[in-house]
Order: structure tokens, then C-alpha cells, then sequence
């Protein structure tokens, strides 16, 4: 789900929210109770939720090595490819 920024034009107060994208802006400050939130333009965030999203997820065999982990096949195959390369 997005995490969107608010920022209020009477009392400056800013905020995060998480919202799908189909949610209406927010539009009431929690801070002066006013409807003065503005959305603001940052760099996307979001959250990702259930299954699926882990690099473990789509390998098998041999090939499920956690990044960093020197111990898998990924440390055999990148000698393996510099002797090709020579």
C-alpha cells in the first residue's frame, strides 16, 4: 500500500498515511482539526504485504541463497565464471 504525506496550510503539521491508491485524500488536520491537509509530493513509499516477497520465494533448489550469504551457489558460481572469462 502507498504511504502518502500530508501537509496542513493553517497549522504546518505534516503527516504519513497509509492509503490505497482507490482511498480519497485525506482532507482534516488531526493536529488543528481544520480541512486544510494538502497532499505532498515525495518520493514514493510503500509497504509490501503478504507472501511472494522475499528472495527465497521464487528459487529452488540450490539457488535459494539469502543475499550475502557466502556459503551458497553464488559463491561457487562467481569463481566459476572468472576462470571462464580468463
Amino acid at each position: 500500500m502507498p504511504i502518502y504525506e500530508y501537509k496542513c496550510d493553517d497549522c504546518a503539521h505534516e503527516l504519513e498515511a497509509i492509503q490505497k491508491m482507490s482511498d480519497d485524500p485525506l482532507v482534516d488536520c488531526p493536529q488543528c482539526n481544520k480541512p486544510a491537509l494538502k497532499k505532498c509530493i515525495s518520493a514514493p513509499a510503500f509497504r509490501l504485504k503478504g507472501g511472494g516477497w522475499y528472495e527465497t520465494d521464487f528459487k529452488s533448489g540450490n539457488r535459494k541463497n539469502i543475499a550475502g550469504d557466502s556459503s551458497g551457489s553464488s559463491a561457487s558460481a562467481s569463481s566459476g565464471s572468472s576462470t571462464d572469462a580468463s
